[in-house]
């Protein structure tokens, strides 16, 4: 590894979306929320990644939170099902946003 050169890591993130013309959401969701796994060298470049790529797809995001990483979750006593770890492994192979779950939020 180059020096200086940090290492790459998978944070868990929750968006919210608002609405917004043509975003994909059902008709009478009035937005949705993600949960996301985001490559990045820390958390901050993980969500600025997260975010630039839901809006390139034509969402609204509105609001991230950051969950940590995978090892920030079991230190807290979270389980983390083997879905949800494949889905990790592929965010940090790939250097990707994988969209885990979606889930509209209707009034």
């Amino acid at each position: 590894m180059a020096e200086g050169k940090r290492k790459q890591q998978v944070f868990t993130l929750l968006v919210q979306l608002g609405r917004k013309d043509g975003d994909g959401l059902p008709a009478k969701a009035t937005g949705a929320g993600l949960m996301c796994f985001a490559s990045g060298v820390d958390e901050a470049e993980a969500v600025r990644e997260t975010v630039a790529i839901l809006k390139q797809a034509g969402t609204a995001p509105l609001d991230v939170t950051g969950y940590g990483t995978r090892e920030d979750r079991l230190a807290e006593g979270q389980e983390i099902d083997p879905g949800e770890d494949e889905l990790m492994a592929r965010a940090l192979a790939e250097n990707s946003v994988i969209i885990a779950k979606m889930d509209p939020f209707y009034d």
